[in-house]
């Protein structure tokens, strides 16, 4: 019989902001995170990644490499991101020629279990719960469906956040380090 190869989750070669908050277990690895941002468990954030300031990653949620989210943003329970269209007719096989950047604006709210390929969401979107973001998102609005669509335009301006220490009080029992 095999020996297998167990490999643990931590936290390993990570720049950290001030101020961030994660709550563990989580798997975060040569990925940069902003001020004020909050992590919740169960977390794999890779590579290459990197998380804007004062934003919320919830349980569960899969960062990959390639992916930038911008400040203010919101990444619910089990939001997957992917960076591997598949484009040579299945899995690139660690080949980063084949995989394609994600890029998520400001004030991005992305809902539970959504799926986001390889594509540019401008700021001000909301994308609804069991979501799959196919294309581009060039206006400010909510979309939801699979593929997602445009349901409704927002007008108004995000309001700016500020940075506070509310990331602990939303994580109870979470340890700064």
């Amino acid at each position: 019989m095999g020996e297998p190869k167990i490999r643990s989750v931590g936290v390993v070669d990570v720049t950290f902001g001030e101020n961030v908050t994660i709550v563990e277990p989580v798997n975060l690895y040569g990925c940069t995170i902003g001020d004020g941002t909050a992590i919740g468990p169960f977390v794999e954030i890779q590579r290459g990644a990197v998380i804007g300031n004062r934003c919320r990653i919830q349980s569960h949620a899969f960062i990959c490499d390639m992916v930038t989210i911008g400040d203010d943003c919101f990444i619910s329970h089990g939001a997957m991101f992917i960076n591997d269209p598949f484009a040579i007719g299945g899995p690139g096989m660690r080949n980063r020629e084949v995989w394609r950047p994600t890029r998520i604006g400001n004030h991005v709210s992305i809902g539970t279990n959504a799926t986001i390929l390889p594509v540019s969401i401008c700021d001000g979107v909301v994308i609804g719960a069991g979501s799959v973001v196919t294309r581009d998102i060039s206006e400010a609005g909510i979309y939801a469906g699979n593929p997602a669509r445009l349901l409704r335009r927002l007008t108004k301006a995000p309001r700016q956040s500020q940075p506070t220490d509310e990331a602990a009080q939303l994580m109870p029992g979470a340890q700064k380090r």
